[in-house]
């Protein structure tokens, strides 16, 4: 990537750095400036420390991020860059330094001079990680010497203070989240490592690795992983396609900076039914997409069907090719640097700036017809996959119609097995999709009949990974599903959208028997809900219920358990030392083996049951997880499972 900022290293200083405002309320509302005080927000803190060290890398002066995350579950970021300044601010009167740590809003990203363009620059920095923190301190390897100073929960402990000489230059910032502020303390490691491959394909050239202190591998060491990428995007849409079969068999890459903007994309074609574009501005995923992506599926379209047409290789297709088929099977990933950009909401999820479409439609426009002229081979077997689209499109629609059409013979529409319930506002009312017909039955009658409304499915929905869209809307489960759930498919600027407009649940929850059966049913649900219905999740439609693992009695005395380790928690307490054997323990295997009462106060009654929201952390990593676990390829599979079999919980 060419560089998107002139290098000057004279000018970073304390000048430099811009004050907006005070940090007052970030510990008072810390879900305003970080998301939430969950695992989400936990890790946010990770992310702002390591932009302030992208930016460096975008700037040109860092090369090496190291992330640790220390046994205590404090979290260590180093980089290599040029330290942040710690002469004295002339506006605050204080070590510029202590400034960046304690000020939000403050920082080289808010001058222009000094960064053109910054991950973080929506983000509130490196003080809101100081102030959500217990205990912070900073190393900053500068000019030849090492500079200090500690914080706790955002106060400065002592002033900047000269520790001692070095030959390095750059940031060390070590921080312990706040106990007393976040649900949960425990860093996730795959987390973190998603993140950090994300930022190396992202970002080539630079080299992050993480170590997690936590746990060690099979030689006694910390675990340990190293992200590092020479091809970038190109690399980062063949680890995506890792596990589907290729149509072309390399990337489509393309790199320009004519518009003003720095553009990069990768793109490629497989035998898969599905879109997948992942999109980044300044290293943030944009969910939504925005502009950049209207910019690219516009030059997409109109180049491939210029060359279509200029080499008559439609003429023969009865049917007419719209955008969405020259989209089906392809995997993109754009990435574009934008000084001032401007985000739809406060959520960075969907990109505004007008200007943007056209530096990537020009770019991809351009860039994707050299490519086609130079390889006619590849661009011959593009076409006839996007025939192919057409065609099932046009099969899949007839399907979609069976699915959608209301009769006066059909009264209702809705499913013969669905227990519908008596409210009528979406918001209130809630779906069930219960495996089988002996715990729908029990669901059905343990219910909330006024807001909770029971679909029991019959064995294994269809795996919709491997299969066309026609033959989605000919499997009766999934019918089922759509009718019940009263979605339309098809908006005003993309047929195949999910349109939410008569939605008739606002939760939607996956219940499954607690085996590998159920785990089956639930990941294959999983998979359709993302591949299809990807906008219930991201609106926060989508849970899964947690029923219990065991009931554990002893006379008169009973509780219900989640986990094994609750289990032997209560089994000590009413049993007594030595006297377990005095104790039944029911495992439950099934829903089915609860009765409606059971089902109701443990996983149905909304004051004491559990729910996992799902939500989508990386939709590029989702991408993969899913084509990796639910494709044809098997050897990637069984190197996922062997991976992860130590997490696994089994019945034996």
């Amino acid at each position: 990537m060419n560089d998107v900022i002139e290098k000057d290293t004279s000018t970073y200083s304390a000048d430099n750095i811009q004050v907006l405002e005070g940090l007052e309320a970030v510990r008072k509302r810390p879900a305003m400036y970080i998301g939430d005080i969950g695992i989400k927000g936990l890790h946010h803190l990770i992310w702002e420390v390591v932009d302030n060290s992208i930016d460096e890398a975008l700037a040109g002066y860092c090369d090496r991020i190291e992330v640790t995350i220390n046994k205590d579950n404090s979290v260590t970021v180093s980089d290599n860059g040029r330290g942040i300044p710690v002469d004295m601010h002339q506006k605050e009167k204080r070590s510029a330094l202590e400034v960046v740590m304690t000020v939000l809003h403050a920082g080289g990203k808010f001058d222009k001079d000094t960064y053109k363009v910054s991950g973080g620059l929506h983000g509130v920095g490196v003080s809101c990680v100081n102030a959500l923190s217990s205990d912070l301190k900073v190393n900053v390897y500068r000019n030849g010497s090492i500079y200090q100073q500690e914080y706790q929960i955002g106060h400065p402990l002592y002033p900047v203070k000269k520790v001692g000489e070095t030959d390095r230059s750059g940031t060390e910032v070590r921080f312990k989240p706040d106990e007393t502020i976040f649900t949960t303390t425990e860093y996730k490691h795959e987390t973190v490592a998603t993140r950090l491959r994300e930022l190396s394909f992202l970002n080539k050239g630079i080299r992050l690795t993480l170590t997690d202190e936590r746990e060690n591998d099979e030689e006694g060491k910390p675990l340990y992983d190293e992200f590092f990428s020479i091809g970038g995007l190109s690399e980062f849409v063949a680890y995506l396609d890792s596990s589907r079969e290729k149509i072309i068999p390399n990337p489509i890459y393309i790199e320009s900076d004519k518009g003003g903007s720095p553009v990069e994309v990768a793109m490629s074609y497989n035998t898969t039914y599905t879109e997948n574009v992942v999109s980044y501005v300044n290293n943030i995923n944009t969910i939504e997409g925005g502009t950049h992506v209207a910019g690219f599926r516009m030059a997409l379209t109109r180049t491939l069907k210029g060359y279509a047409d200029k080499n008559n290789l439609i003429d023969k297709t009865k049917i007419e090719i719209n955008g969405e088929d020259f989209r089906e099977g392809l995997t993109a990933v754009i990435s574009v640097k934008v000084a001032e950009p401007q985000f739809e909401g406060q959520t960075k999820t969907k990109l505004g700036n007008s200007d943007v479409a056209a530096s990537v439609s020009q770019a991809v426009s351009e860039a994707l017809e050299r490519y086609l002229e130079e390889h006619p081979k590849e661009a011959k077997q593009i076409v006839q996959k996007v025939i192919l689209a057409a065609q099932a499109r046009e099969a899949a629609r007839k399907a979609r119609e069976m699915v959608q059409r209301k009769s006066v013979m059909s009264g209702s529409g809705l499913p013969g097995k669905l227990a519908d319930c008596s409210d009528n506002d979406p918001e209130n009312c809630e779906l069930y999709l219960v495996e089988g017909d002996s715990a729908g039955g029990s669901a059905k009658q343990g219910r909330n009949r006024a807001f909770q409304a029971i679909l029991p499915l019959r064995g294994k929905i269809l795996n919709v990974e491997k299969a066309q869209l026609h033959r989605i809307y000919d499997n009766e489960e999934i019918r089922n599903i759509i009718t019940a759930l009263g979605v339309r498919f098809g908006t005003v600027e993309d047929s195949k959208a999910l349109n939410l407009e008569k939605l008739r649940y606002h939760k939607l929850i996956i219940m499954t028997d607690a085996d590998v059966d159920g785990s089956h049913i639930r990941t294959l649900l999983l998979t359709f809900f993302y591949r299809y219905m990807k906008e219930l999740i991201e609106q926060g439609y989508l849970y899964i219920a947690l029923p219990p693992l065991y009931l554990v009695k002893k006379g008169k005395e009973e509780r219900y358990c989640w986990n094994e380790e609750q289990r032997e928690i209560f089994v000590r307490e009413i049993a007594g030392e030595g006297k377990e054997d005095s104790v039944h323990v029911q495992r439950y295997k099934g829903l089915g083996e609860m009765n409606p009462e059971q089902l109701w106060e443990t996983t149905m009654n909304p004051d004491k049951r559990s729910l996992k929201q799902v939500s989508i952390e990386s939709a590029a990593e989702s991408d993969h997880l899913f084509s990796m676990l639910m494709g044809d390829d098997v050897a990637p599979r069984r190197e996922f499972i062997e991976k992860n079999a130590k997490y696994a919980k089994i019945d034996v």
